[in-house]
């Protein structure tokens, strides 16, 4: 079961996926994407290590999503990715843009449950800057792409879930 999660900065994306993840009553893998590039992220990485749960595993990867989350999905975990947005920029900056396809490839074959945190960046103004209208394009593609496989697709805003898209359980018997 694959769920996208989206919103703007500081909607309470990142808390829903947490909450889901601690009602699946599953285990549950956190698969970090930020690279502590300064000091504020390298606080801010440490705040949500801190904040989490002691019995979640974190796994850290910033580039190669896809082979990290196939190491670790299996019927019995919920892994939860955040983010796919600074995972995004992480493969932009790198030049790693096959990323994209592994992870797309990837997800519809993973067992258990997967939440995907990603930022909605479409909602704004367009941006001056050719760099900032290419990622801007990049994020919305990415989402597009991931809220086809998902099963269900979640937007947060001001910490309120509002679901986009709900897949029905499978019939029983």
């Amino acid at each position: 079961m694959i769920e996208l999660i989206l919103g703007g900065a500081r909607s309470g994306k990142s808390a829903y996926a947490e909450r889901q993840a601690k009602d699946s009553g599953l285990a549950v893998v956190y698969v970090a994407t930020a690279e502590p590039l300064d000091e504020e992220m390298a606080a801010r990485i440490a705040r949500h290590r801190a904040d989490r749960p002691q019995a979640w595993r974190t796994v850290e990867d910033p580039l190669a999503l896809a082979p990290a989350l196939l190491r670790d999905a299996n019927a019995r975990r919920c892994l939860v990715v955040d983010c796919l947005t600074l995972w995004l920029s992480n493969v932009l900056i790198h030049g790693r843009e096959e990323e994209i396809e592994k992870l797309v490839e990837t997800l519809p074959q993973l067992p258990g449950r997967i939440l995907l945190v990603s930022n909605e960046v479409g909602f704004g103004i367009v941006p001056e800057n050719a760099l900032a209208r290419r990622f801007r394009d990049e994020q919305g593609r990415l989402n597009q792409q991931i809220a086809r496989l998902a099963d269900d697709v979640t937007l947060v805003v001001a910490g309120l879930p509002l679901a986009l898209k709900r897949t029905p359980p499978p019939a029983l018997g």
